[in-house]
């Protein structure tokens, strides 16, 4: 018997590679971009280790080219979502009484894999599937899903060594018990490494999943479920089921073991999953937990005393990146009338340098936004705002989709605090800047308070230390991730946790303990080592 305490010390970040130019890393890279490029392959569901292939197709196709098809996707019907249940119920009993050390052996092999032999291969699928640059798809769908399971395999060591204090004549102890049931997990098109994280999280802790992954991201999770495969995860733990929204829901939700919901998405979607969860309370055999991160309109703001060049920066940077396409992405401002013109010159005068296109040209800093959809609405924003008599398009506001998605990075600046632009969440490369007079400082961070629903993400530049602190007390509830000098974008597992409250979700924080106690559910053991032998107090002996 293998009585050996086994912990594993706090890892280290995935160290980021750099692809530079003549690199071999660059190279390999590069032609397995060609490779995936000059295929077309079939993606069947997987449920219970079995590929299922169910004759309804979706083409999987590249956003910046959208006449390239890359993958033909089979879509689950109601007969394959009860099998995936079926599949998870089935495969609960045995995974949760695996030891959490084994359970951890399947996902620090899953890194390693993800690390090194398929490093490219996924880099590659979300590039193409996603419309990814090299650095946002080496950041995402390597490092940070590396990070995931390396440092949640550390965090179920601190949940499962958290136990009671034991009295004389007494063993205490606490079960972290996997949840009663199965858990839909249902997974975002903008990182793969969320599409892991929902899933492997959850199963770290010994639950099993039927999970939806997104329409938009189904060429580098299906990947992500192969690779998870190799590393030796059993059959039924996750099951892959790509497939309309309705038809998985509509089934999920009524079934009685549903135990829980883990969910990256659009806020509309999510108050819609919970009302039915709502409806359906009476038929459960547990309250289902529900997990979410959902919208955002994360904002920069700006102090006078603030470097113009630093606010520039992050203005570019925290909204263009991805096409502001990130939950995180800034796209809204509010920076004092006496630092804007010299802000606004540094930002025209780097987003005139930014590079629009195919993500094969490592040159382009832009790439497509994920779908026609996505690119109606973008478009319709900016069409708003060039319509409106209180906006100014200050750059961009150019959208073609002729050949893939494109929307050039738009600023747009307005004088109406309560501007469309300025409230809504787009999703998209569109930033609005609200130009505040300099004395009114307190007066505007109430106004960005008050202005969102969302409270994902925020930033606060400032010099004067009494004005920074003024932010974070008055912006406390804004942001459940907040930024001091520098862009509200890139949260680093293990380094700071990740979610947002009020509109923006359940704020627990991926990326860290918090996040995996939520999938168990604790039961206390006492055991007395002594009984008592008879019912009176001792005060009342004659």
């Amino acid at each position: 018997m293998n009585n050996a305490i086994i912990n594993f010390r706090e890892p280290l970040n995935e160290v980021v590679k750099q692809y530079l130019p003549g690199s071999t890393e660059l190279q390999s890279l590069q032609e397995e971009l060609h490779r995936q490029s000059n295929q077309v392959i079939e993606i069947p569901l997987i449920i219970g280790g079995k590929e299922v292939f169910t004759g309804v197709i979706k083409n999987v196709v590249m956003p910046h080219d959208h006449g390239h098809v890359l993958a033909h996707c089979h879509q689950a019907t109601e007969k394959e979502v009860k099998m995936a249940i079926d599949a998870a119920l089935a495969a609960k009993t045995s995974w949760m009484n695996l030891s959490w050390v084994e359970r951890s052996s399947i996902m620090l092999k899953t890194a390693e894999l993800l690390s090194t032999k398929y490093r490219n291969l996924l880099n590659a699928s979300a590039m193409l599937g996603q419309s990814k640059n090299i650095m946002q798809a080496e950041i995402d769908s390597a490092c940070e899903s590396i990070d995931f399971l390396r440092f949640n395999t550390y965090y179920a060591s601190m949940v499962y060594s958290s136990q009671p204090l034991s009295a004389n004549g007494a063993i205490n102890r606490v079960e972290h018990r996997p949840l009663e049931g199965f858990i839909y997990t249902i997974t975002p098109f903008n990182f793969t490494s969320i599409a892991l994280n929902l899933n492997t999280s959850v199963a770290q802790m010994g639950n099993t999943t039927v999970w939806k992954p997104a329409t938009a991201a189904v060429l580098s999770n299906y990947y992500l479920m192969k690779v998870l495969m190799e590393a030796g995860l059993p059959d039924g733990v996750i099951n892959f089921v790509p497939g309309p929204g309705n038809t998985l829901s509509n089934t999920v939700l009524a079934h009685p073991d549903l135990a829980g919901i883990h969910f990256t998405g659009s806020n509309v979607t999510f108050n819609h999953l919970w009302r039915e969860v709502t409806n359906n309370l009476e038929k459960y055999r547990s309250y289902p937990k529900i997990v979410g991160e959902t919208g955002g309109k994360d904002f920069i703001f700006v102090h006078k005393t603030a470097d113009a060049l630093e606010v520039a920066t992050a203005i570019v940077r925290g909204s263009f990146e991805f096409q502001g396409q990130k939950c995180s992405a800034s796209s809204r401002s509010y920076i004092p009338a006496s630092l804007w013109p010299k802000v606004k010159e540094l930002a025209l005068g780097m987003v005139s340098r930014i590079k629009m296109g195919d993500v094969n040209d490592k040159d382009n800093f832009v790439n497509a936004v994920i779908d026609e959809k996505a690119f109606n609405s973008i478009k319709s924003y900016i069409d708003f705002a060039k319509a409106a008599a209180d906006a100014t398009i200050v750059t961009g506001g150019v959208c073609d989709k002729s050949i893939g998605y494109f929307v050039t990075p738009t600023i747009i600046e307005t004088t109406n605090p309560q501007f469309k632009t300025l409230t809504e969440e787009i999703f998209g490369p569109v930033m609005t800047v609200y130009v505040y007079d300099d004395e009114k400082y307190e007066e505007t961070l109430k106004l960005c308070d008050a202005t969102s629903p969302y409270a994902l993400t925020g930033a606060i530049f400032s010099r004067d230390r009494y004005a920074m602190q003024l932010a974070s007390d008055t912006l406390r509830y804004s942001a459940g991730n907040f930024y001091l000098n520098d862009k509200p974008t890139g949260a680093m597992v293990g380094q700071q946790p990740f979610g947002g409250a009020r509109g923006s979700g359940t704020n627990d924080k991926a990326g860290s303990e918090l996040n995996l106690v939520r999938w168990v559910s604790p039961r206390t053991i006492k055991e007395t080592l002594v009984a008592a032998t008879d019912f009176p107090y001792p005060y009342m002996s004659k």
